[in-house]
């Protein structure tokens, strides 16, 4: 049978209805926040390219992860620029360096309430802006570059991170991260690969958040748009190696991938929301073309729908205060 029989229509036909039968819902504890810390200052800076979002102080950053905690988050991902910067990011491994500070300051202030998530890179603290080391001829030097990265793993679990996330693209880091956590005693350490991501054109308010040194691209570690078949050996390769958890990033040019990815994966996946889908929303929304709060929870709900089971976004502490809102 079909139409008069059968009308899908009937249930839409109230907000109690749509709310029944919703086939996918956001919960506060799915969403995790990404946030920065730089070194030295004594207030927040905001980032002109991403209304909302602030470079933070460590008191600010503090009273944003105990904010995150009363919302339900499920998580907070840190960032951090050095005030210094070298060929190696020395920056990055050192105890005492702005990253490793604020996962300590984090830790202390909330505990295990948060899951804190920090990103193992390179790129916040080297001074020519690539994810690695660079070999005589300025390529990355991926085998190098994982011996650095064996040590901010292991810097960044003593200070205090849940969950690190190995963010450069380099081949053979789970692997190289796991080895050393299990090593230095952080067994308990789990690792959110990002197992599929891109060299995307949609970093770009990202690179004014950490204040990038980069000239150029980085194509030759991150995937390319056009593959999509690949981003599932990535995963597999990673799985391989021990990854807890996946990610795919950016999301919203990628929701294919996000649901290739749930399909097959044996662990729970993340996407990650990032700094240009954010800006491009909040300046639609500020130009008055596009509802702002509709349109938030819309592109957020469409990872989910996607396969997504963990969504790193820039408005998780407000999506969770609408979400609070509407219990």
């Amino acid at each position: 049978m079909s139409f008069p029989e059968h009308r899908p229509r009937r249930l839409r036909s109230t907000p109690a209805i749509r709310r029944l039968t919703a086939e996918n819902r956001l919960s506060p504890a799915e969403l995790v926040l990404p946030a920065f810390i730089r070194e030295g200052l004594t207030e927040p800076v905001p980032i002109s390219s991403m209304p909302g979002v602030v470079q933070h102080s460590s008191d600010t950053l503090k009273r944003a992860a105990v904010e995150a905690v009363e919302l339900g988050v499920g998580g907070i991902m840190l960032f951090g620029i050095p005030a210094h910067r070298d060929a190696t990011g020395s920056a990055g491994i050192d105890p005492d360096g702005v990253l490793n500070r604020a996962i300590a300051d984090v830790r202390s202030e909330v505990g295990d309430s948060l899951v804190i998530m920090s990103d193992v890179c390179l790129d916040e603290f080297t001074d020519h802006g690539h994810c690695g080391v660079l070999a005589a001829d300025g390529a990355v030097d991926n085998d190098a570059t994982l011996e650095l990265y064996a040590q901010m793993a292991v810097a960044q679990a003593e200070a205090g991170a849940h969950m690190l996330g190995p963010s450069g693209m380099m081949d053979g880091q789970v692997g190289v991260i796991r080895r050393a956590l299990d090593a230095a005693g952080h067994q308990e350490t789990s690792v959110l690969a990002y197992a599929a991501k891109y060299a995307s054109a949609f970093y770009g308010p990202f690179r004014e958040a950490v204040d990038s040194q980069l000239t150029g691209d980085r194509r030759t570690y991150q995937m390319d748009a056009a593959n999509r078949r690949e981003a599932l050996r990535e995963v597999q390769l990673d799985l391989a190696e021990g990854a807890d958890l996946v990610m795919v990033k950016p999301a919203m040019s990628y929701l294919d991938i996000v649901a290739d990815v749930a399909a097959m994966s044996p662990v729970p996946v993340a996407a990650y929301q990032i700094s240009g889908e954010y800006a491009m929303i909040e300046a639609a929304a500020a130009n008055g073309w596009i509802d702002r709060r509709r349109s938030i929870e819309e592109s957020v709900l469409g990872i989910k729908r996607a396969g997504a089971q963990i969504i790193l976004t820039y408005w998780a502490t407000e999506l969770a205060t609408w979400l609070k809102e509407c219990k």
